[in-house]
């Protein structure tokens, strides 16, 4: 028997099963694909944008340099690179007021990054290898049972028993549908679609984004690729392989040209229906990204939400495995990760609304231009779809606790990602005189303690961090022992001794 099975072996299972791992967990994932590469992980279908946030997750765990972004850091903080876009509209990094985000410091992670899916599954595949995970391809599970001792997923043939199971099997996840989850949301306003094909004249299709009077194409800088949306309702069938003839007609319809297809490579579609399990835990299974949450593609969070859920879940169900969660831990997966789940749902939402070619939504994307092209609109997105501005809920009003914490840098160039290589918390103390190393010591196969001053420690004087990189607690330069004492016992359980 396994600690936990893991039905899923894209970026969000594969990155769970490395945080189990870290923690001593035997883990075994089941994927229905045989192969690991695809078409479809690879550029340009592939190409995906990972968060600040979800860069955060990869250089707290030491893999930046696989995943082929530099990590040494800067040494003031800088505008972002890049924000992406609103419902088509693109936004000026340049716009962004650095000043006004809150926390921000110097990083490695300040930033997100463009890559693709076949990078990040090769990546956290050879990280899970590393870490003992079994993962076994062309599997597919087709019946689960579960009791008050441990749950066992069915495929082909063969029991696969396991403490846990969570389904990381994306958006038409079966695991869902076998738990039992409710899944509850709104309907498709559009269909959407996704192709690599032959245009016979591709200067007809203006670069980049481009909202019409009937929907809304993009064409990227790469030969071929196209995507495109038309507000049908989510008429078009999809489990039909879309034709030729029919991407055409929809790509002449939304762009109001003539462009003429000579043949297709590569085409899916999909639809901007929103929903989302009321709860990511029935008994001993549990659901994280697309398994979680369906919505539309636009504004790329899905990825990123979907990562997020693992960091989150990955140390609080490695501590109820070993036993030495506190009460409730694991319930706070659900708690916390849910509400981040319906903002993106709404923020997908709000995007079709506003591209949808009436009168009324097209005054209102005339209007919600007008604010993004403001420095106070472009940092609001950037803010938003970094992952900068989540906030959990824990029970303190100190604007950090429950935020992601800064990068904080001691003066011997140590950082604080640098101390979280190993997936277990981490408490800071920025006095001279080690008020807390007395305390930590008690947690000190949990918590990594480190002292010392810091180059910026916005006002701090120590904090305590989760393994997932969330504040749970924040000291002045004379700390309450006890107060993080009971900090650390709410989080990493009774101490031991």
């Amino acid at each position: 028997m396994h600690d936990v099975v893991i039905v899923g072996a894209g970026p969000i299972g594969l990155f769970l099963a490395c945080e189990l791992g870290l923690a001593g967990c035997s883990v075994l994932v089941l994927e229905r694909e045989a192969e690991i590469r695809s078409p479809w992980k690879a550029d340009p279908l592939g190409m995906r944008g990972l968060s600040a946030a979800s860069v955060e997750a990869f250089h707290r765990r030491g893999m930046l340099h696989e995943l082929g972004v530099d990590d040494s850091g800067a040494d003031e903080p800088t505008a972002p690179r890049g924000v992406g876009h609103f419902a088509g509209m693109m936004l000026d990094p340049a716009d962004v007021d650095v000043a006004a985000l809150p926390f921000r410091l110097p990083s490695p992670a300040a930033d997100g990054v463009m890559t693709n899916l076949e990078a990040v599954e090769t990546v956290l595949s050879e990280r899970a290898a590393k870490l003992g995970v079994d993962v076994r391809r062309g599997v597919t599970v087709s019946a689960i049972a579960q009791d008050g001792e441990g749950v066992v997923a069915r495929a082909g043939g063969n029991e696969y028993p396991a403490r846990w199971l969570v389904g990381c099997d994306g958006g038409r996840s079966t695991v869902r549908r076998l738990a039992g989850f409710d899944f509850v949301g709104t309907e498709p306003q559009f269909t959407g679609y996704a192709m690599v094909a032959d245009i016979a004249d591709p200067e007809k299709l203006s670069p980049g984004f481009n909202l019409t009077p009937t929907g809304m194409y993009l064409r990227t800088p790469a030969e071929g690729h196209v995507g495109m949306m038309e507000c049908d309702g989510g008429a078009f069938d999809r489990s039909q392989q879309p034709s030729r003839e029919h991407l055409q007609a929809v790509l002449r319809r939304v762009s109001g040209t003539d462009v003429t297809l000579n043949d297709v490579h590569l085409a899916s579609s999909f639809t901007d229906r929103a929903k989302q399990a009321t709860t990511y835990r029935q008994g001993r299974v549990l659901l994280a990204g697309d398994a979680a949450h369906i919505h539309s593609p636009l504004g790329a969070q899905g990825l990123n939400l979907g990562i997020g859920d693992a960091v989150n879940l990955g140390w609080k169900l490695a501590a109820t495995v070993h036993g030495r969660a506190p009460d409730g831990l694991l319930d706070t997966y659900t708690r916390e990760r849910h509400p981040v789940g319906a903002w993106a749902l709404d923020w997908t939402r709000a995007q079709v609304a506003v591209m949808r070619p009436d009168p009324h939504a097209q005054a209102i994307q005339r209007l919600v231009r007008d604010l993004l092209g403001t420095r106070d609109g472009t940092t609001y997105v950037f803010d938003k779809t970094s992952g900068s501005s989540i906030r959990y809920d824990l029970g303190n009003e100190h604007p950090l606790i429950g935020r992601s914490a800064p990068d904080f840098r001691l003066e011997d160039g140590t950082r604080l990602g640098d101390l979280m290589h190993d997936g277990r918390g981490v408490a800071l103390d920025f006095s001279t005189d080690r008020r807390l190393q007395t305390s930590a010591r008690a947690w000190e196969t949990r918590i990594t303690y480190a002292s010392g001053p810091a180059r910026n420690d916005l006002g701090t004087g120590t904090v305590l961090v989760r393994p997932d990189g969330i504040v749970a607690w924040t000291g002045d330069r004379t700390p309450d022992r006890e107060s993080f004492e009971r900090a650390a016992t709410r989080w990493f359980g009774s101490p031991a001794f």
